[in-house]
């Protein structure tokens, strides 16, 4: 699974990265990022639920 995040779309809520830190961390300008863009199996029910819980809908893992 690979795992893509629009960052133009992003609104810095954090969830991602609460979810998903194995994926997903915060940047330093505030927003969120991939910084895993080769999901673990170990965390792609995570990264599903980082995806399904996104606010905005930015997230996209396949």
């Amino acid at each position: 699974m690979k795992a893509t995040l629009d960052r133009s779309g992003c609104i810095s809520c954090g969830l991602c990265a609460q979810t998903c830190p194995e994926v997903f961390r915060m940047a330093d300008d505030g927003v969120a990022e991939v910084w895993l863009e080769d999901v673990p199996a170990e965390a792609e029910g995570a990264a599903v639920e980082a995806q399904d819980g996104c606010p905005v809908s930015v997230i996209t893992v396949e």
